[in-house]
């Protein structure tokens, strides 16, 4: 890994001191022997300390590789940031740093929860010496301070007996409470953010409510800002401030999760909505979004989600869609619905929309 990318333009103004990371027009790409891929694509968002946005959209949406990108996790090459991308981080450019002043942020002051606890714990240590090994390096602490600290972060996680199971492996554990383990480690130096990438995939519903109740509860106790990686809207409604909806490596829409979920204005995010069993529809054929996400090495020329939008037309082919303001300021779709071209076709769009949320398909629509 390099130690800093090749950054010739001159940095913004640093974000005011209620942001605590902001990031602006952030661009990963992955030079590999098929091409080049745009796995990040002028991605702009920011999080407020103690507050929490969510990142949501399909696997390979870019969602990972945004939080890794932050992290400075990805090795470069083949990995490559864009020159203009800027990462700030308590009111310090952090992508152009120094690696061995990352390793003291990363750990200490952000931390991940990453979304596979088995393969992202190693199997030869105990679950002690892999949450102490953090402690002692970004806290200077003795041994047995450490092992103290393994032990309460723990028992913070709801983690039954701690000062037995720190001398247990990963492989003796459940996926539970290897989540829970992944959780304690993350939390272990009182960090400012927790990024979670889909914290509560592959575990059984009842331990998703768990995990979900445990990071609101460490949120309020310690004022963390949570960034929360997911694709389940349920997770979002009920955790997070902020939600950024990401399609393809770009941004589609992002607003309130108030404004995002019940006035969707991207016909991506809509889709998502629509696609949502409900009481309403009951009886009826459930919509769906057709066709999967494209492939990196081939994207649309124009709008990217233009081969399964239902509400296309000759533009869409032609001309990327911008990710323009749809009322306040914060509140954003990437559309041509909301550009001046679009006018005559928004309302049947949104009414459209209006419609399936209400009855869905019907049976009769169903293919024989």
């Amino acid at each position: 890994m390099t130690e800093t990318i090749s950054a010739t333009p001159p940095l913004g103004a640093p974000p005011d001191r209620d942001t605590l990371l902001e990031v602006r027009d952030l661009r990963t790409y992955f030079r590999v022997l098929d091409g080049t891929v745009p796995a990040v694509d002028g991605v702009s968002f920011s999080v407020g300390r103690g507050k929490t946005i969510g990142i949501v959209g399909e696997s390979g949406s870019g969602k990972s590789v945004t939080a890794l990108t932050i992290m400075r996790l990805l090795d470069i090459p083949p990995a490559e940031i864009g020159a203009e991308s800027e990462v700030w981080f308590d009111g310090r450019e952090i992508l152009r740093i120094p690696l061995n002043v990352m390793r003291k942020v990363r750990g200490k002051d952000m931390a991940m929860i990453f979304q596979e606890p088995l393969t992202s714990l190693n199997p030869v240590f105990t679950i002690g010496e892999q949450i102490a090994e953090q402690v002692r390096l970004h806290l200077k602490t003795s041994g047995r301070e450490a092992t103290d600290r393994s032990i309460e972060a723990l028992r913070l996680v709801g983690i039954p007996s701690p000062e037995s199971r720190i001398k247990q492996f990963p492989h003796e554990m459940s996926g539970g409470m290897r989540q829970r383990v992944m959780i304690a480690m993350a939390l272990s130096c009182e960090p400012k953010l927790i990024i979670a990438d889909e914290p509560t995939t592959a575990l059984d519903v009842t331990i998703q409510a768990q995990i979900l109740e445990l990071l609101k509860a460490i949120q309020q106790r310690t004022g963390s800002a949570l960034m929360l990686i997911t694709h389940d809207l349920g997770v979002v409604a009920e955790m997070v401030d902020h939600v950024v909806v990401m399609y393809a490596g770009q941004v589609v829409e992002q607003g309130t999760v108030e404004e995002v979920l019940l006035d969707p204005r991207a016909p991506y995010t809509m889709g998502l909505l629509e696609s949502i069993p409900s009481v309403e529809k009951r009886g009826g054929r459930l919509s769906v979004i057709k066709g999967v996400v494209p492939s990196p090495f081939n994207l649309p020329p124009a709008c990217r989600f233009e081969p399964r939008c239902p509400y296309a037309w000759d533009l869409c082919h032609e001309e990327a869609p911008p990710l323009s303001r749809v009322g306040s300021a914060d509140r954003l779709a990437r559309c041509h619905l909301h550009t001046s071209a679009g006018d005559s076709r928004r309302g049947a769009a949104l009414q459209q929309h209006i419609d399936a949320m209400r009855v869905g398909g019907t049976i009769r629509d169903a293919p024989a």
